[in-house]
């Protein structure tokens, strides 16, 4: 509506001659809500903080099922061929599975990862995990967490707890692209009670229209670090405005 809106007012002002021209306004148009949220390298971004500070804290969040885990792994795969060490926490501690899952890929990249058993407190294996950091010289920790429906108050109290205790550099959220307007909700829920510093998009590959990307840069303007792009730990790619205008426009 917006989109239209704009387009509508520029009419207004000079109007257009040719189907390119409302075309190319178009693509203007959508670039401008993009290029909001467009990032900083995310690499460089914790390169440099950890020169302040070490460990790097990163704390994801999520709901099941929209590829946190595996986009964590990617993200550690990044860091540690720039030469950063990286610690992984366990703090999914409710998931059937979960921790495998996570150990799984920890083991693959050759990475420590911290955990406690099922059921045990999620910002307790946080706080170990940031404390084994310390400890070992480690310069970043990523954290993965719960995500059951983005409505439980009690997924809300226990990311708020993890939260206050770590207190992390960056609070990463991960969207699934196929999910639609229900990434735009988890999104604004997640944004209003926790509190969103970045966003990765996962399955951008399999959602040939990028109108999730569109409507996250709008509502709500936050750096996109990544968008994911199929299944290899390689398979992550900047968040890049002008390829999202060419999939939204076509």
């Amino acid at each position: 509506e917006k989109i239209i809106e704009e387009l509508k007012l520029r009419y207004e002002r000079n109007p257009f001659k040719s189907r390119d021209e409302v075309l190319d306004v178009l693509k203007a148009i959508i670039l401008s809500i993009l290029e909001k949220s467009k990032s900083r390298d995310f690499v460089e971004e914790l390169c440099v903080l950890r020169l302040r500070k070490k460990p790097v804290t990163v704390v994801f969040l999520g709901i099941n099922g929209v590829g946190k885990t595996t986009t964590i792994a990617k993200i550690a795969k990044k860091l540690r061929d720039h030469g950063l060490k990286v610690v992984l926490s366990a703090a999914d501690t409710y998931r059937a599975g979960a921790q495998e899952q996570i150990e799984y890929h920890a083991k693959k990249l050759g990475l420590p990862v911290i955990k406690h058993r099922y059921g045990s407190d999620p910002a307790a294996v946080a706080f170990d995990t940031v404390r084994y950091a310390e400890k070992h010289g480690y310069d970043v920790v990523l954290i993965d967490t719960a995500g059951r429906m983005h409505t439980d108050i009690d997924l809300v109290n226990e990311l708020k707890k993890i939260i206050r205790v770590v207190e992390p550099d960056f609070k990463t959220l991960v969207v699934d692209a196929l999910t639609g307007n229900d990434a735009i909700d988890q999104a604004r829920m997640f944004n209003e009670h926790i509190g969103v510093d970045n966003i990765v998009i996962a399955k951008m590959d399999a959602d040939v229209k990028g109108g999730v990307a569109l409507s996250l840069a709008y509502e709500l303007q936050k750096p996109i670090i990544y968008v994911g792009t199929g299944q290899r730990y390689e398979d992550l790619e900047p968040f890049a405005p002008k390829k999202i205008v060419s999939l939204i426009l076509g």
